[in-house]
């Protein structure tokens, strides 16, 4: 069975309507990435960092999985094995029915102990971690996330799954943030690569990746109908 290894970034959850931290005019707007996204912004104000992320989580839930998400999660039903490798916090590619899915950066709908990593604890229907919320151990709860200056979460795994891939589709994302970036790299160099962004022509150089230049919800069903049309993973004549 051939294996398919699809590496989201930002760009396809943006076409959700969701926020990104590079949007002038989203959540990120009124906040620091200092202030809410570093060991050291909640050590100073864990009440504003909970909120942030609390008023995140509600921007997400008001939201859906659009038709890139979906489309991954028909590949995966029509016999295709699909490893997604995700860079977002949010739950898009499991509520599109998505079943493989690895979280580098961490995962929002999580809480975790704020002094052991591994005390991880899922929050239900509209929960939130507010202050004096606890892990068992008595410590308060943070959000499973990956904050800047922290280690990626699961980045060896992730090498592995790569290394794995028959075909390699990156969808919405810069290719910029390190360590993710790098993970193109653990592919095999006979490993077929496709980049699907706007800015793709610009971020294949020096990958080896056909780009498709255009938003995920059009061109990832796109392809991934040509997959299961044909039968077989090629690009469609006119990427070629």
């Amino acid at each position: 069975m051939p294996h398919v290894v699809v590496l989201t970034g930002a760009g396809i959850s943006a076409e959700s309507g969701i926020s990104t931290f590079r949007d002038s005019q989203g959540l990120w707007a009124d906040h620091r990435i200092e202030d809410v996204a570093t060991p050291e912004g909640w050590e100073r104000d864990p009440e504003r960092v909970l909120a942030f992320y609390n008023a995140r989580r509600d921007e997400i839930r008001a939201a859906e999985p659009n038709a890139a998400h979906h489309a991954l999660a028909r590949l995966e039903e029509s016999g295709v094995r699909v490893s997604i490798i995700t860079q977002n916090i949010d739950n898009f590619h499991e509520r599109a029915g998505s079943r493989d899915v690895l979280h580098l950066h961490g995962d929002i709908f999580k809480a975790r102990s704020s002094v052991d990593s591994k005390m991880l604890y899922r929050l239900r229907g509209d929960e939130g971690i507010e202050l004096g919320d606890q892990c068992d151990k008595g410590y308060q709860l943070r959000p499973h996330v990956v904050w800047f200056g922290e280690p990626v979460l699961l980045y060896d795994t992730a090498c592995h799954i790569m290394a794995d891939a028959d075909w390699v589709l990156v969808v919405g994302t810069s290719l910029k943030v390190m360590p993710a970036a790098a993970l193109i790299d653990e592919a095999s160099d006979i490993t077929s690569k496709v980049v699907i962004d706007p800015n793709a022509d610009a971020l294949v150089k020096g990958t080896g990746a056909t780009p498709i230049v255009g938003p995920a919800a059009t061109h990832v069903p796109e392809l991934v109908d040509h997959w299961i049309d044909s039968k077989r993973l090629s690009l469609p004549s006119r990427y070629q």
